[in-house]
Protein backbone atom coordinates (compact mmCIF):
# COMPACT_ATOMS: atom_id res chain seq x y z
CA UNK A 1 0.00 0.00 0.00
CA UNK A 2 1.12 3.55 -0.45
CA UNK A 3 1.86 5.84 1.98
CA UNK A 4 -0.72 7.96 2.44
CA UNK A 5 -0.03 12.12 3.72
CA UNK A 6 -2.85 13.59 5.82
CA UNK A 7 -2.89 17.42 6.77
CA UNK A 8 -4.57 19.42 9.29
CA UNK A 9 -4.71 23.05 8.99
CA UNK A 10 -5.38 25.16 12.45
CA UNK A 11 -5.01 29.60 12.83
CA UNK A 12 -3.64 31.20 15.34
CA UNK A 13 -2.16 35.23 16.50
CA UNK A 14 0.55 36.03 18.41
CA UNK A 15 2.97 38.71 19.35
CA UNK A 16 6.87 38.32 19.22
CA UNK A 17 10.25 40.68 18.63
CA UNK A 18 13.49 39.59 17.42
CA UNK A 19 16.13 40.23 19.83
CA UNK A 20 19.34 38.84 20.52
CA UNK A 21 20.47 39.70 24.46
CA UNK A 22 24.08 39.23 23.28
CA UNK A 23 24.10 42.18 20.08
CA UNK A 24 24.02 45.84 21.24
CA UNK A 25 20.73 47.49 20.96
CA UNK A 26 22.16 49.01 17.71
CA UNK A 27 23.09 45.61 16.18
CA UNK A 28 19.78 44.14 16.87
CA UNK A 29 18.10 47.10 15.03
CA UNK A 30 20.40 46.88 11.99
CA UNK A 31 19.42 43.09 11.74
CA UNK A 32 16.35 42.58 12.96
CA UNK A 33 14.83 46.22 11.50
CA UNK A 34 11.44 46.98 12.43
CA UNK A 35 11.16 42.90 14.03
CA UNK A 36 12.85 44.39 16.89
CA UNK A 37 10.55 46.85 18.37
CA UNK A 38 10.70 46.28 21.93
CA UNK A 39 7.04 46.52 21.83
CA UNK A 40 6.81 43.76 19.47
CA UNK A 41 4.30 42.98 16.57
CA UNK A 42 1.47 40.15 15.88
CA UNK A 43 0.97 37.84 13.03
CA UNK A 44 -1.79 35.55 12.47
CA UNK A 45 0.06 32.14 11.99
CA UNK A 46 -1.84 29.44 9.78
CA UNK A 47 -0.36 25.79 10.67
CA UNK A 48 -0.21 22.80 8.74
CA UNK A 49 0.42 19.78 10.02
CA UNK A 50 1.02 16.34 7.98
CA UNK A 51 1.17 12.96 9.56
CA UNK A 52 2.43 9.76 6.99
CA UNK A 53 1.03 6.71 7.11
CA UNK A 54 -0.99 3.88 5.98
CA UNK A 55 -4.71 3.91 6.17
CA UNK A 56 -6.25 1.63 8.93
CA UNK A 57 -8.14 -1.11 7.32
CA UNK A 58 -11.07 -1.35 9.49
CA UNK A 59 -11.55 2.40 9.35
CA UNK A 60 -9.68 3.96 6.63
CA UNK A 61 -8.05 6.84 8.04
CA UNK A 62 -4.19 7.16 9.26
CA UNK A 63 -5.07 8.63 12.49
CA UNK A 64 -8.39 9.85 14.26
CA UNK A 65 -8.84 13.28 12.95
CA UNK A 66 -10.42 14.35 16.32
CA UNK A 67 -7.47 12.55 17.90
CA UNK A 68 -5.39 14.97 15.86
CA UNK A 69 -7.21 17.91 16.56
CA UNK A 70 -7.25 17.54 20.16
CA UNK A 71 -3.62 17.51 19.95
CA UNK A 72 -3.18 20.50 18.31
CA UNK A 73 -5.57 22.12 20.77
CA UNK A 74 -3.49 21.24 23.75
CA UNK A 75 -0.21 21.48 22.56
CA UNK A 76 0.02 24.28 20.12
CA UNK A 77 -3.48 26.61 20.98
CA UNK A 78 -3.63 26.96 24.56
CA UNK A 79 0.32 27.48 24.38
CA UNK A 80 0.66 30.12 21.35
CA UNK A 81 -2.83 31.78 21.02
CA UNK A 82 -3.31 35.37 21.74
CA UNK A 83 0.50 35.42 23.43
CA UNK A 84 3.37 36.75 23.32
CA UNK A 85 5.67 34.03 22.26
CA UNK A 86 8.87 36.02 23.99
CA UNK A 87 7.18 35.47 27.05
CA UNK A 88 4.55 33.45 27.51
CA UNK A 89 5.78 30.59 25.68
CA UNK A 90 8.54 28.43 28.01
CA UNK A 91 9.62 26.23 25.29
CA UNK A 92 10.50 29.15 23.13
CA UNK A 93 12.20 30.95 25.96
CA UNK A 94 16.14 31.71 25.15
CA UNK A 95 15.18 31.17 21.88
CA UNK A 96 14.40 34.07 18.98
CA UNK A 97 10.93 33.35 18.22
CA UNK A 98 11.37 32.97 14.09
CA UNK A 99 9.12 31.46 12.05
CA UNK A 100 11.94 28.45 11.68
CA UNK A 101 11.83 28.07 15.92
CA UNK A 102 8.60 28.17 16.28
CA UNK A 103 7.84 25.37 13.70
CA UNK A 104 10.87 23.59 15.46
CA UNK A 105 9.18 24.01 18.81
CA UNK A 106 5.55 22.92 17.41
CA UNK A 107 7.49 20.02 15.95
CA UNK A 108 8.80 18.45 19.43
CA UNK A 109 5.85 19.29 20.97
CA UNK A 110 3.76 17.29 18.36
CA UNK A 111 6.01 14.49 17.61
CA UNK A 112 5.42 12.32 20.91
CA UNK A 113 1.41 12.54 21.03
CA UNK A 114 1.48 11.16 17.62
CA UNK A 115 0.80 7.37 18.38
CA UNK A 116 -1.13 6.65 14.96
CA UNK A 117 0.92 7.71 11.98
CA UNK A 118 4.19 9.51 12.09
CA UNK A 119 4.51 13.29 12.22
CA UNK A 120 5.77 14.50 8.38
CA UNK A 121 5.53 17.79 8.34
CA UNK A 122 5.12 21.31 10.14
CA UNK A 123 4.30 24.41 7.77
CA UNK A 124 4.09 27.25 9.95
CA UNK A 125 2.98 30.20 8.00
CA UNK A 126 3.99 33.71 9.65
CA UNK A 127 2.62 35.70 6.70
CA UNK A 128 0.63 34.57 3.33
CA UNK A 129 4.12 34.79 1.45
CA UNK A 130 6.63 33.31 4.22
CA UNK A 131 6.47 29.86 6.05
CA UNK A 132 8.70 27.90 7.63
CA UNK A 133 8.75 23.96 7.13
CA UNK A 134 9.76 21.49 9.56
CA UNK A 135 10.56 18.12 8.48
CA UNK A 136 12.33 15.03 10.52
CA UNK A 137 16.05 15.90 9.54
CA UNK A 138 15.29 19.54 10.08
CA UNK A 139 14.01 23.10 9.20
CA UNK A 140 14.09 24.67 5.96
CA UNK A 141 12.51 28.50 4.91
CA UNK A 142 10.71 28.83 2.01
CA UNK A 143 8.64 31.46 0.46
CA UNK A 144 9.37 35.54 0.95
Amino acid sequence: MPMVLLTRKIEFSASHLYHNPNLSTEENRRIFGKCNNPHGHGHNYTLEVSVAGEPDPVTGMVLDLKELKDILEREVMRRMDHRHLNYEVPELAGQIPTCENIARVIWQLLEPRITQGKLHRVRLYESPDLFADCYRNGVSRAGN
